[in-house]
């Protein structure tokens, strides 16, 4: 287990090494980012002087190194509309997303796990079929149409819950149920179908045969052997949420990291971008790993590794 825990640390950090190498480079395809700092009727001695001050004019690969030895002490720059560090910015508004994230993933586990498990018990009744139903509606509604859709709704017809920002519990409700929803479609789809496989195996029917009843059957036995390829979802989705916040807040103005991630990109606030996409990076890296830790606990043999 040590073993196996040690190799996905390294390529943990071999992925946040890889994102660093890319958000650097990709961003500084756009261009000299001495036009962003500077006005419009800056001279050429002015843009030149400036260019060597914050050492634009040496290589690309001189630069980026530059930027690791920076970041390695907590330097992500400063931010070029707030004129504030840029990864203080990000941290400000992380709270938010996390809390609109974590609801929406509670959310969806409270629906999808249920619901699988009584789809697979009762395999081809009524229950299924609707499961199924409402799995494919949910994997198929964009999510900024979703969104749209309940603030056309709710916000202006029904005049229920207000269409933006974050003041109270139910400002919460739209977004939280807009991010979740394609989560929820994805689990309930594959605990489902993991459930059915496992219910057909032979140590299930063993498990009936010495009579142990039907709640220990499903969930000692089968819910913990269907939950390994679903954890592997569910960790995935974590990040997808991560990812889904940025249009979800957008669409909301909701004021997370997502909304301001946005508003960087318009702004070309490159430095707010890197420390985003990198802050972002560390957290799905840290939730993998997390979820890799959770298999040892449900499968012994990982634990016998190493």
């Amino acid at each position: 287990m040590v073993g196996y825990l040690l190799s996905r640390l390294l390529y943990a950090f071999v992925v946040v090494l890889g994102v660093s190498v890319a958000v650097f480079f990709l961003i500084r395809i756009g261009g000299d980012p001495s036009a962003l700092f500077l006005p419009p009727q800056a001279t050429l001695e002015e843009i030149a002087r400036f260019r060597t001050l914050m050492g634009f004019d040496r290589p690309l690969i001189v630069q980026y190194f530059d930027f690791v030895g920076h970041l390695l002490h907590g330097d992500f720059g400063r931010s070029l509309r707030y004129d504030q560090p840029a990864m203080q910015l990000v941290l400000e508004r992380m709270p938010a997303t996390l809390q609109l994230s974590g609801i929406a993933l509670l959310l969806s586990l409270l629906f999808a796990v249920p619901l699988a498990i009584l789809a697979a018990i009762n395999r081809g009744s009524l229950l299924d079929r609707s499961g199924l139903v409402f799995s494919l509606i949910g994997q198929s509604f964009p999510t900024f149409w979703l969104a749209i859709m309940f603030i056309l709704i709710f916000s202006e017809k029904l005049h229920w819950l207000p269409p933006s920002g974050r003041n109270g519990w139910q400002t919460m409700v739209m977004p939280s149920v807009t991010l979740a929803a394609y989560s929820t479609a994805i689990i309930t789809r594959l605990l489902r179908s993991s459930m059915i496989e496992v219910l057909q195996s032979d140590y299930i029917r063993t498990a009936r045969g010495k009579g142990v009843d039907d709640f220990g059957v499903v969930f000692r036995h089968a819910l913990r052997n269907a939950a390994i390829p679903t954890l592997t979802v569910i960790g995935l989705q974590v990040g997808a949420l991560l990812g889904g916040a940025v249009i979800t807040e957008q669409i909301f103005a909701y004021p997370g990291v997502g909304r301001l991630a946005v508003e960087s990109i318009a702004n070309r606030d490159f430095t707010v971008i890197q420390a985003f996409v990198l802050l972002m990076a560390v957290l799905i890296v840290a939730i993998n790993l997390a979820v890799d830790a959770c298999y040892g606990l449900l499968d012994p043999r990982l634990r016998k590794r190493g």
